[in-house]
């Protein structure tokens, strides 16, 4: 049951919602967790995530011509403008905590094939999840 946790809070931290899956993970790893297991669950779940970020991108222009729509034209250009300048790579980023979510939705947008979207935002991802487990894993040993 805690790890279907630790898979929905990472999932959910990944989309533009506000939430934060490494209060599971720390908590997952003071419990003893297997490191390796929680990273698998945290790095495939954090990545789905962004996956519903990318398809919410690429059909999103469909509605632009819609009262409720919420993105104006230059925000759209503008958004679009920087992805072009810094590119597919810039993906690797995703993980950051400002910027991360929106950037996967502008590669939906970009319509950035799917798969080089996986692996980028994946990697990227994974990367980050190794680093909060080194950390947590070395604030376990001083406590």
């Amino acid at each position: 049951m805690s790890y279907l946790l630790l898979f929905a809070s990472a999932f959910l931290a990944a989309t533009i919602l506000p939430f934060y899956s490494e209060v599971v993970l720390f908590a997952m790893i003071r419990a003893g967790e297997p490191a390796g297991l929680l990273l698998a669950v945290a790095a495939v779940g954090n990545t789905l995530g962004s996956v519903v970020n990318w398809v919410l991108g690429r059909y999103l222009l469909h509605f632009q011509h819609k009262k409720w729509f919420y993105f104006k034209p230059e925000q759209i250009e503008k958004m679009q403008a920087w992805f072009q300048r810094y590119g597919v790579w810039s993906l690797l980023l995703a993980w950051m905590p400002v910027g991360g979510d929106p950037l996967t939705l502008v590669a939906g947008i970009m319509r950035v094939n799917l798969w080089l979207f996986i692996v980028l935002v994946g990697i990227g991802k994974t990367l980050r999840y190794v680093a909060v487990i080194y950390f947590s894993e070395m604030s376990v040993a001083w406590f």
